[in-house]
């Protein structure tokens, strides 16, 4: 497909790996006869290696077949982590490189996971945008805690930390940004 028909989302391949496209740039020079230019910002699948290209409007790029499936998130096997299709229940695992960071976002009961395939096999892990998770560990809740916004760390079941209002206790439930990795409010 030629890069300017390329819209954000698009998985493609460049030199061999496989990419999403996350950003993209339109840039028409000034001067007459000059090449649009097409910039995109590229994050590999899986590993999400960021990688920025430059490409002229009517070079080629391979666009891959990338299909999602709604899964659920079932148990660990050694490092891997399983999820279940939600419809079939085909176990797809999932090592720590595909997972990456959405590992601290990953509990059971929780819907809203995808797991992407290319031909069959699992690439990637897309994780709904905030998740409820249970406080382990934080300091007791100070006396005379106002509604300020004065924060405290606390641990989360998945074990990250984040910053979190005064007033919450361990083991409330927390609405966790997974976009941001900020606290977004009580459970």
């Amino acid at each position: 497909m030629k890069a300017s028909d390329i819209k954000k989302g698009t998985v493609v391949e460049h030199e061999g790996t496989v990419y999403q496209v996350r950003d993209l740039e339109r840039s028409a020079p000034t001067a007459r006869g000059g090449n649009v230019t097409f910039r995109f910002t590229l994050y590999s699948i899986p590993g999400g290696r960021k990688l920025d290209v430059s490409l002229r409007a009517d070079d080629d790029l391979k666009e891959m077949e990338l299909t999602r499936r709604a899964a659920n998130y079932s148990y660990k096997d050694g490092d891997a982590l399983v999820f279940l299709d939600a419809e079939d229940y085909t176990p797809y695992a999932l090592d720590p490189d595909v997972v990456g960071d959405s590992a601290a976002y990953i509990v059971e009961g929780v819907d809203g996971y995808y797991v992407q395939l290319i031909d069959d096999a699992p690439v990637a892990l897309q994780v709904p945008t905030s998740v409820a998770l249970r406080i382990i560990d934080t300091a007791p809740e100070l006396k005379g805690a106002s509604a300020t916004k004065r924060t405290k760390p606390a641990t989360l079941e998945t074990g990250i930390e984040l910053q979190v209002p005064e007033y919450i206790k361990t083991g409330e439930r927390v609405w966790v940004n997974t976009v941001t990795g900020e606290f977004s409010g009580r459970a």
